[in-house]
Order: structure tokens, then sequence, then C-alpha cells
């Protein structure tokens, strides 16, 4: 009895005081929400006189739990909910031991049936109208519900365990308070709004599961969707990655083969300028891409061949009439051909080199015909040009001109009252301002028509200057274009394309040089005709002409052989002014007789010094091996052996060294400011002369 008041103060504890978190809403195999009560602030109240507190709703339900000490717990399923009536209560007792206490009614006969099925269950008397039966007391009635046990530091069991006796306690004066209708009344409406709650629960649940569930099924078509594409898109980049692959092979492929309208419409209709230039490379470079894959054996490459070959064939047409026309407009007169050249040839030289490439033949042709054109123009030109240079007045040097003693008898006798009639003008010992036109390289060529409306007299070099310069520039400019336009052509053709055109006029040149010099007794104007000839031979080494050398070397053949000649002459001039028969020999007596009066330089003397430093000056930059070098060491030595001659007609012998010291010394000072390996040569042979004769060696 003792543990039976034990457990049941245990119960009413329990379910006074509930413990634990109520659990979440659960659902039922239908996916029926189902209504789980928790555990009101006093359970039974009703039935065991505790006030009644609202129940406790969880979002999806109001469910109850109670979790009783010791594993203990007690449930309400809300199961007549629905009828609005409260729900039953299932009461879970420590020792595994459960009872329904149901509530199905507000009559108090149905709470004493309850009280009844407890006591039964624990071994008691039920309790009638508030007290336990007379015969049989049960342990519990001593016991008041309100009243808490001290259970130490032990647990239910081992308080059970004791063998103390928890002394009884009688509950007579505790009523047990009866729950009638009318509380049932007055709690109606809760349970009718928790009924409506839970109604309206339910429907919004059920709401969101349709709602889930069709969003399930929109997620999972989504999904499939979504798969369908990632299938789509690998497929896709498969495609891709196979079309980037054979793109990689095709394209090169389609790169040479096609060729764009616009190109074919340009290069068969318009008019040949720039952008028909542009055209035709990009088709050319078309045809040269299909020979390169001619091995390949591509059906495209196959099928656009001959339409290349269409436009290639309209290209050489339009080209060959093109070049044509360029040609002919060389034979009107008064044309400058280098414009022609620069503007209408050299600048669509890939026109050419495209006619070369597929029409050989006919550029053969054209080259030809470019030839015999050029040909007539450079002769017909420098023919003019020559006319007009040989009307240019030269000075007629004879050869009394020459280094010698001067013949005055040809100036006439002198009559009583009368002076002495001028001198002649030309100089043909002294070099004078004539060495400008060989150091100024720049000075200007002679045009024709001032050469034609020139009225002074010139020397030799002026013509033959401007006529060599203004062939040298014309052959060096010639040359430059025809191994620009011709690049297909090798060295020796190019060559002798130059020949075909520049012969005529090379020959015509070297006939005008011969005809300056055929009577001329100029030896510096030959000189410098020699110098002026090497300066043309530089300019073309320079500009990297070598189609000349024939020419210049033709030329220094007619020059050296002349001014030998002249060279000679004048040394026969000296040996007669040494003494001879007829008239020099008395011309020589007549200056012999006033050198031994008189110790001073002989008139000669200062002539062949004059003449001397001419030719040194014009030697400078010569070579050893030059002819000047022996004519001038020759008359040197005709010079020496004039003054040995003469000098000997006196018979004072200090006096006779002196005339000779003055003569050479005349002789070093005049030639001093000249350079040149010859001019120090020279210089230190009349040095030693001097030093031979001076009157402090004769002491």
């Amino acid at each position: 009895m003792i543990s039976q008041s034990l457990m049941w103060n245990k119960f009413t504890q329990s379910i006074q005081e509930p413990t634990g978190t109520p659990p979440l809403p659960n659902r039922s195999a239908t996916g029926t929400p189902v209504f789980n009560p928790g555990p009101p602030t006093r359970v039974l109240s009703g039935v065991y006189g505790s006030s009644t507190a609202p129940p406790r709703l969880t979002p999806r339900s109001s469910s109850l739990n109670l979790n009783l000490s010791n594993s203990s717990n007690v449930s309400l399923v809300g199961a007549g909910s629905r009828q609005g009536t409260p729900a039953p209560s299932v009461v879970n007792v420590a020792g595994g031991v459960g009872y329904r206490s149901a509530v199905a009614s507000s009559k108090p006969s149905e709470g004493k049936e309850a009280l009844k099925k407890l006591g039964d269950i624990l071994g008691s008397k039920p309790l009638t109208n508030g007290k336990v039966d007379e015969e049989e007391e049960s342990p519990l009635a001593a016991l008041s519900l309100d009243e808490d046990l001290d259970f130490g530091d032990l647990s239910i069991d081992a308080f059970l365990q004791q063998d103390t006796s928890i002394p009884q306690r009688a509950s007579q004066d505790q009523p047990v308070i009866e729950q009638t209708v009318e509380d049932y009344e007055k709690e109606k409406d809760k349970f009718q709004d928790l009924h409506k709650s839970i109604k309206a629960c339910d429907e919004v649940l059920q709401s969101v599961e349709s709602y889930l569930s069709s969003f399930k099924t929109d997620l999972g078509r989504v999904s499939a969707e979504i798969e369908t594409l990632q299938n789509r898109s690998l497929a896709l980049n498969t495609r891709l990655n196979n079309r980037k692959d054979v793109e990689k092979l095709l394209s090169p492929i389609l790169e040479d083969v096609a060729l764009s309208p616009a190109v074919i419409q340009v290069v068969a209709e318009s008019d040949v300028n720039e952008n028909w230039v542009k055209s035709l490379q990009e088709a050319d470079r078309k045809i040269k891409a299909l020979d390169r894959r001619k091995a390949q054996n591509i059906k495209a490459a196959e099928d656009v061949k001959p339409e290349l070959e269409k436009l290639t064939n309209r290209a050489i047409e339009r080209l060959r009439d093109y070049f044509v026309t360029k040609i002919k407009s060389l034979r009107i007169p008064n044309t400058n051909a280098q414009i022609i050249q620069q503007n209408g040839f050299l600048r669509y030289k890939e026109l050419f080199g495209f006619m070369a490439r597929h029409h050989p033949q006919l550029a053969d042709e054209i080259g030809q015909a470019y030839i015999n054109t050029m040909r007539w123009y450079y002769l017909s030109h420098f023919q003019r040009y020559q006319k007009a240079l040989e009307k240019i007045k030269l000075h007629a040097i004879e050869k009394s001109d020459l280094l010698g003693l001067e013949d005055t008898s040809r100036r006439g006798p002198l009559l009583p009252g009368m002076k002495a009639s001028v001198p002649s003008s030309v100089d043909a010992i002294t070099l004078g301002r004539r060495f400008d036109i060989y150091k100024n390289q720049d000075a200007p060529l002679v045009q024709a028509q001032a050469a034609e409306d020139e009225k002074g007299n010139h020397y030799i070099e002026l013509p033959f200057r401007s006529y060599n310069l203004a062939l040298a520039e014309n052959v060096a400019f010639e040359f430059t274009f025809l191994t620009d336009f011709f690049a297909h052509k090798k060295f020796d053709q190019v060559s002798k394309m130059f020949h075909q055109i520049f012969d005529p006029t090379l020959n015509a040149g070297q006939a005008f040089t011969k005809s300056l010099i055929d009577n001329s007794l100029d030896a510096l104007g030959i000189l410098l005709c020699v110098r002026l000839n090497q300066q043309c031979a530089f300019l073309l080494q320079r500009r990297r002409v070598p189609v000349l050398e024939n020419y210049i070397n033709g030329t220094n053949i007619l020059l050296w052989p002349r001014f030998q000649v002249v060279m000679d002459m004048h040394s026969e001039n000296l040996r007669k002014s040494a003494g001879g028969s007829g008239r020099q020999s008395a011309i020589a007596t007549a200056a012999n007789d006033m050198a031994r009066q008189s110790a001073a330089p002989h008139p000669l003397t200062q002539k062949f010094a004059q003449f001397m430093h001419s030719l040194l000056s014009l030697t400078s930059d010569g070579g050893d091996d030059e002819p000047s070098t022996n004519s001038l060491r020759r008359i040197r030595s005709d010079f020496e052996a004039f003054l040995t001659k003469l000098s000997a007609s006196i018979s004072d012998k200090p006096k006779r060294e002196r005339f000779l010291f003055n003569n050479y010394s005349l002789t070093l000072t005049i030639i001093s400011d000249t350079e040149g390996k010859l001019a120090i040569e020279q210089k230190s042979h009349f040095e030693a002369l001097m030093k031979a004769f001076s009157p402090e060696h004769s002491r």
C-alpha cells in the first residue's frame, strides 16, 4: 500500500509539473497531420480540481506531450476533436502500466467511472463523493494531491526500496472536484476556436502540401529539362570542337581558293590604278596558292583554276594595253622620259612581273618595244644636244702658242709712232680659272638653248664635260630603271638590254670627243678632259652602274694619246729654242745675247714653270703609271738642256752658275704650292739643282 501511495504521489506531481519539450507534428501514413496535443499547465483539471489552462499549439497541430520523471509520460490524443469534445488522455505511468481516461461527456458519472478504474488499477477502492470507502481505506487517501514529497537525493525506485514508512494522511477533508456540463459549456468556445484553428491549419497545410507536390513535380520536370540541356550542351560542344578541327584543316584551303567577286570585277573592268594593282596582287596570290596545291588533288581547286586562268588572261590583256600606251607616250616630242618611267613604269613594276610570269613571250615583246623606243629617244636627244654644243666657239691654239720662245715677227713690223699689237688672249700654258670646272663638281651643265645662244669663246673641256656628264646621268638612271623594272631578268640580260638602248648614243659621244681633240694643241684642256672622264667613272661607281666602263676606257684611249702628242710638240719647241737652223735659231741667238748681258732668269723659264705648275695641279690625284708622268719628266729634261746650252755661252763661271741658280729658283718658287706625289718629286729635283748651283756651294 505504501508503494502504491508513493506511485500515486509521484504521478500527481509529474502531471502537475510537466517537463520536456513538445515534439514536432507528425504525419500519418496517408499524409494527414496527426493531432497530438501537448500537456496543459494542469492536466485533468476537471477531474482532480486543478484549474484549466489553454492548450499550446505547434505550427501544424496542437499536440501536447507530458514527460514525467523516471521516463513517465502522458499524451492526450485529440481523436474526438472534430466533434467539439475534449480529446481523450492517455497516461503512461512508470513501471510500464498504462490506462486511458476518456472524458467523453460532461456527466459526473463518467468521472466516477474513471476514478473507479484508477482504483482498480492501483488496487484500492474508488472514491465516492470525494471520500474513500469506509470498508477499505486507500493508502493514498491520507496524502494531499497538492503536497510535495521529499525524496532527498534518491530516485523513486531507490526511495520505494527503503524500509521507512510513509505516514498515512487522511484526505477525507479534500473533496474531488467534478467537471460539470456548465464547465464544459464555458470551455466549449475555446475548443471550438481551437478546432477552427486546427482546421484552418489543416487547410493551409493541405494547400502547402499541394503546392509542394506541384513544386516537386515542376522541379522534377526542370531537372529533366536541365539534364536534357546538359546533354544538348555536351553534344553542341562536341560538334563545335569537331567543327573547329575541320575548320583548321579547311580554312587554309578556303583562303587559297576563295576569291571575292569585287576583286574579279576590279581586275576585269576598272582602270589600272592603285586599287587595280591591289586586286591583281590578291588574284596572283590565289593563283600561286593553287599551284602549290596541285599535288593534293583538291576538287575545289580544280573547279576554281579555270576561272582564275580566264581572269589572268583578262589581266594580261589589260596590262598589254597599258604598257603599250605608256611606250607610245615616250615618242611624243619634248617628253620627259624620266617622269614617265617613274610614274608609269616603276610605279607598276609588279604588274610587269605578273605578265612575265604568266606570259613570258608577251613580256619580252613589250620589253623589246621599250628598248627600240628608248634607243631612238636617247640617240635623238643627244644628237640634238651635240649639235647645240658644237655651236660653242672654241679657242684656236696654234704651235706658236706652245711652250718655247715667242716669235714676235708674226705680229708684223712696227711702224714709226705705232705700239706693239696686243698679244693673243689664248693661254695654252697657264691653267688659271680653268681648274674650277674640275674642282666644282656641282657646276651646272650647259643647256642646249644656252649653247646655241652663246657668243663667247671657251676651251674644249666645257662641251666635253656637259656632254659626258649628261650622258653619265642618263646612263645611271636608265640602268637603275632597267634593273628595277625588269627584275625578273638576270644581270647579263639587263646589261644586254642596256647596250641595245645606249650603244648608238655612246658611239655618238665618242665621236663627239674625237672631234673636240683631233686638231687641238691644248694639252691642259686634254688633260682636263681626262680628269672629267675620271669623275664620270667615279660617279657611276658610287651609283653602282658598271655598264659604262667600256665607254670610259674608250674615251681615255682617245684622250691620252692626243695628250702625249701635244706634249711632244711642247718638247720639240723647247729643243728648237735651244738652237737650230732658220728663223727659230735666230730667235735663240737673240735670247742668248740677252742672257750674256745679265744673270736674270730667262723669259722661257717663267712659261715653263707656269706650264709645269698647271700639269702638277692636274696630276695631283693621278697615278704613277699615267702617261702625264713620263711626259712631264721628258719636258723637264728638255728645259734643263735648254738652260744648260744657254749658260754654256757665258764665259764667267760664277755668272753662269748664278744664271742657272736664278732660273731653277724661279721654277721652284712657282711650283712650290702644288701637291701630290709627282709634285714632291719635281720640287725635290729643283731643290737639288739649286743647291748644286748656289753661290755658297761654289765657294
